[in-house]
């Protein structure tokens, strides 16, 4: 099965801001739950392209370290892009960042298409244990993106 988060945030910064922060992986670590120990591994380049692999190392429900390896698949310059997992704990993870200036900022979407492991055995565990864990994460996120002081 497979399973979507969506959610939409406003940001109160032109299009330019929003796209240099997203766009940058090393961000993610300010936009990401502490509990998670989350570290990009991988020597970024200065802008993102397709192909771009990134490698993570992140801990999963306080108890779980792993490595997770994305992969950029496609952008398209301050509209969208999309990185897909090629290693982690999904057996599908297809994330898209689409952001569309507004009147008071930019609307920023993200979009996550993912699919568990283990087929209905992983699917168990969906409502228990996974889904909690991306609404925690993408709380989390809209919290400090509110905070912040672009």
């Amino acid at each position: 099965m497979i399973h979507v988060h969506k959610q939409v945030q406003l940001l109160p910064v032109d299009l330019q801001t929003a796209w240099n922060f997203f766009s940058r992986p090393e961000n993610l670590n300010d936009i990401t739950p502490p509990d998670l120990h989350f570290k990009v591994r991988t020597t970024l380049p200065e802008k993102i392209y397709p192909g771009l692999m990134i490698v993570y190392k992140l801990t999963l429900f306080k108890i779980i370290p792993f490595e997770w390896v994305t992969e950029i698949m496609h952008v398209q310059d301050q509209i969208y892009f999309v990185d897909e997992q090629r290693k982690g704990p999904y057996s599908m993870w297809h994330h898209e960042h689409h952001f569309k200036e507004v009147d008071g900022g930019v609307e920023m979407t993200d979009i996550v298409h993912y699919k568990l492991p283990m087929g209905w055995l992983g699917n168990l565990f969906h409502d228990l244990l996974v889904k909690p864990q991306l609404k925690k994460i993408f709380d989390f996120r809209r919290k400090v993106l509110e905070e912040r002081k672009w």
